[in-house]
């Protein structure tokens, strides 16, 4: 079985489809082979270190990614392939794979949340630009598409309230990640040494893109409100600032007199993201739209509770499950949503932790789930 891979970048910093891309290669059974072609700069750096072929066809020079090599890469590559996997939408990616493949080989998408309602009622206007192009391509390369893949079950049914017009032929796939290898301590060690600052600190996690649709702001605004609740809590907020509003979050903390206590280390990848993990008491995500959150089951994979916004698709199951807490994304609902934690006796943290580890073995686990997802790629189960 050979699959081929296509999305507009493989930059770690982009979030959380390339992480998808590389969990899904990188637990695929031994008897199948997978590439990648992306809009990529060759020269990247992420490019040069990928552990798997990738095809970069840039570098581009817009959001939509137009390349002329594109077209005429797929077109004398295909033959190749069984299977094509397009992620994200919105991009020259799938018209350029609906155009070259569609009725010669079979292709899914996995639209990775950008089918959700949200983005209608967060950008009205952007969304009526989106209608023309909906119209004109989108629309038909969901419909050509053999299924589009959904994360969850929530996903899959908010995806019907973006377009009235659409047809496509859904299946939800089970999704996560892989647990963390290593030694614990050692990664511990790597965080703190990445973020001297927290060291010997207790402290809740933030890990992802410091973006408005994350709901950094009310998690800051959160934080503040509950530091006289718990003076020796802190914050950590890591990930990259591609839109550098860290400033401005952190204007918030230096007029409440808490600055010193949210802590800003950057973008975490290998062990010092594991042993952020580790090193947290729990992980949390306000988020406004969050179609899985890969973070949400990499944290449960370390043991601990996620104290997650109900945009979340998967927080109704983890709360289901007791391994975490749910609130609305509000203003209101984050304190709340920390207000809980705090107030939980050390016991009940500790047994929400142990929760956390099985929901993510039962759910979550990809070691598990890549099985199911594979079997999509196979000819004879996609009529």
């Amino acid at each position: 079985m050979r699959i081929l891979h296509v999305i507009g970048t493989i930059d770690p910093a982009a979030g959380g489809p390339t992480e998808v891309v590389r969990v899904l290669i990188e637990q695929s059974p031994p008897e199948s082979s997978a590439e990648v072609v992306s809009l990529d700069d060759p020269a990247a750096t992420f490019v040069r270190n990928a552990k798997f072929t990738v095809h970069a066809m840039g570098p581009v020079h817009s959001v939509f990614g137009y390349t002329t090599r594109l077209l005429p890469w797929l077109r004398t590559n295909r033959k190749r392939f069984d299977g094509v996997v397009v992620h994200g939408l919105w991009q020259f990616c799938g018209l350029a794979v609906w155009r070259t493949m569609s009725g010669r080989v079979p292709y899914v998408v996995f639209p990775h949340g950008m089918l959700d309602p949200y983005f209608k009622r967060a950008f009205p206007i952007k969304h009526c630009k989106k209608w023309i192009y909906w119209a004109l391509v989108e629309y038909w390369v969901l419909r050509a598409a053999h299924r589009v893949l959904f994360t969850c079950q929530a996903e899959a049914e908010l995806a019907n309230y973006s377009f009235w017009l659409h047809r496509w032929r859904p299946q939800v796939v089970p999704f996560g990640t892989t647990p963390p290898t290593g030694d614990e301590a050692m990664q511990q060690k790597a965080f703190y040494d990445a973020c001297p600052t927290v060291n010997g600190r207790r402290f809740i996690l933030f890990l992802g893109r410091i973006h408005p649709k994350k709901g950094c702001d009310l998690l800051v605004d959160a934080f503040i409100e509950q530091t006289a609740t718990d003076s020796g809590l802190d914050l950590v907020m890591a990930g990259p600032d591609a839109q550098n509003w860290r400033a401005k979050l952190q204007q918030s903390a230096t007029a409440a007199g808490v600055a010193s206590r949210i802590h800003w280390p950057g973008m975490l990848q290998g062990d010092v993201k594991w042993g952020a993990f580790y090193a947290a008491e729990a992980f949390v995500l306000a988020s406004h739209q969050e179609n899985f959150g890969i973070a949400v089951a990499e944290a449960m994979a370390c043991g601990r509770p996620v104290l997650l916004s109900n945009k979340v698709n998967i927080a109704d199951e983890i709360a289901s499950d007791g391994a975490g807490l749910m609130e609305a994304d509000t203003a209101q609902g984050t304190e709340r949503l920390l207000a809980r934690w705090i107030a939980l006796p050390l016991a009940e943290r500790q047994a929400m932790g142990n929760l956390a580890r099985q929901c993510f073995h039962r759910r979550y686990d990809m070691r598990k789930n890549a099985k199911t997802i594979v079997r999509l790629f196979d000819l004879s189960s996609i009529q």
